[in-house]
């Protein structure tokens, strides 16, 4: 008798995973759309990254090097960190998989926020763990909920600092408090935003002196890399090498490689993100807040504005969109009345807060 594909079934956990849906970058009838649905760096990559991954394409009949050498190196020097403790991957969304896959499972927990980035839901199912999710305060990680919430199955807690999408943070010492309360599980620090706070380490003092934490961070944001799908991670050795046993040996390729490292030395181009985007942040926040659309404080390179409820949200969306702005919508994220604004350039925060301020006052006349 011949098998029958219903007999064909995916590990537990899988069917629980919903598809992931990225920043839309498309408006039906509209050609000349700007984007800032996805955290893009609008003035891109450095020319020094373009130039490098120019080069590299030189020799793309080459498999790409097995331990990242050069990369680690150029991280460690810009950060003060131990190379042997970094561990580069597709995207901090692979770290984040790897940690799962190494420390998860079944019968195990994976512990976030309730407004946590989806990956780490969606990472925690792949490795058959169950995913618990925690409330937070006013869109602010709660390290008093985290704590309560983790159980002796508890293996990972996932807290994104600043978060993606509040763009809120908490300070080091609450984060240091909730490591040392749950010692059974790793902490990991998504630190993907770290550069748009300033003085700010992403957790990577802590992730050195502690043996129970691990800090990831990206290329995908300030950076401009987001096209080569490049992160990396850093903490604990022994940590790290559990890591490297199930990273795939050609996981990133040259092109990746040479792009990330002329990038990550590259600071003046660094610095002139951070100052724009920074300057940018504050004009539209408050642009916003006149118009009568709040957001909390952000440290990332966002803006969740916040709506009277779910159809006023949609609706101005919709009037964005009208006029070839894309931003995102994060129902998915447990926030139907808000939506997430990427900070672009000067030209792009002015025409969406001449949008948005013309919806609302046209909503305000209608009652």
């Amino acid at each position: 008798m011949s098998q029958t594909l219903t007999t064909i079934v995916p590990q537990p956990g899988i069917m629980e995973i919903a598809l992931y849906e990225g920043g839309a970058a498309k408006v039906a009838g509209i050609e000349n759309v700007v984007k800032l649905s996805s955290n893009e760096n609008p003035f891109g990559p450095s020319d020094k990254a373009r130039e490098a991954v120019i080069r590299a394409a030189h020799s793309l009949h080459r498999y790409p090097n097995t331990d990242h050498a050069g990369l680690r190196a150029a991280i460690g020097e810009v950060h003060g960190l131990d190379p042997e403790r970094i561990i580069c991957g597709v995207g901090s969304d692979e770290i984040i998989h790897f940690l799962c896959q190494a420390y998860a499972g079944p019968g195990t927990e994976v512990l976030f926020t309730e407004h946590g980035f989806l990956m780490y839901r969606i990472s925690a199912h792949a490795a058959g763990a169950t995913p618990v999710q925690v409330r937070e305060r006013d869109r602010v990680t709660d390290i008093d909920a985290l704590i309560a919430g983790a159980t002796e199955r508890t293996r990972l807690i996932f807290v994104a600092n600043p978060n993606n999408p509040t763009g809120t943070m908490i300070g080091l010492p609450e984060l240091e408090r909730l490591a040392r309360a749950v010692p059974q599980a790793i902490l990991v620090i998504d630190a993907a935003y770290a550069e748009y706070v300033g003085d700010y380490d992403g957790g990577a003092e802590l992730a050195t002196r502690l043996p129970n934490v691990v800090m990831t961070r990206t290329f995908s944001k300030i950076y401009g890399l987001g096209g080569l799908r490049i992160g990396w991670g850093y903490g604990p050795r022994e940590i790290i090498d559990v890591l490297n046993r199930i990273r795939g040996p050609f996981n990133l390729s040259n092109a990746a490689l040479e792009g990330a490292e002329a990038a990550m030395r590259d600071r003046d181009h660094i610095a002139r993100c951070q100052s724009e985007n920074a300057r940018m942040r504050n004009w539209l926040a408050e642009a916003l807040a006149e118009k009568g659309v709040p957001s909390d404080t952000s440290c990332a390179n966002f803006i969740l504005a916040r709506f009277a409820d779910t159809a006023t949200a949609e609706a101005c969306d919709e009037a964005l969109k009208a006029q070839g702005l894309i931003v995102r919508r994060v129902a998915g994220y447990g926030l139907p009345h808000c939506l997430r604004i990427t900070v672009g350039d000067e030209a792009s925060c002015r025409r969406v807060a001449h949008v948005i301020g013309q919806f609302m006052a046209e909503r305000a006349e209608r009652g």
